[in-house]
């Protein structure tokens, strides 16, 4: 019986939170990046491929992330009315932004 207890006892597991990529259009906040992120599917009907793109707002902590960068963001607690998400690591530099 303290077998049982002893197994349900540890940490339990976080669910898996989701993670995007895109590129950012936007950095003139402090400490906040807006991300567009694309979406390709084909139409239910047309079967045309569609593209949507969504917008996020994430949190950039160094400032690291520059316009034209393709980050990783991921989910995380609301730190405002509209950042959902950190910046997880930018995944590629902007060649054209770091030579201005």
């Amino acid at each position: 019986m303290s077998d049982t207890n002893t197994a349900t006892a540890t940490a339990p597991v976080r669910g898996h939170k989701k993670e995007r990529v895109g590129e950012v259009i936007s950095n003139k906040m402090t400490k906040t990046i807006v991300v567009r992120v694309e979406r390709r599917f084909p139409h239910p009907e047309f079967k045309k491929v569609i593209t949507q793109y969504n917008k996020f707002y994430a949190h950039d902590e160094k400032s690291e992330a520059k316009v034209g960068d393709r980050v990783r963001i991921q989910e995380c607690r609301p730190l405002s009315k509209t950042k959902r998400w950190r910046l997880v690591e930018v995944v590629d530099r902007n060649p054209d932004a770091a030579a201005v």
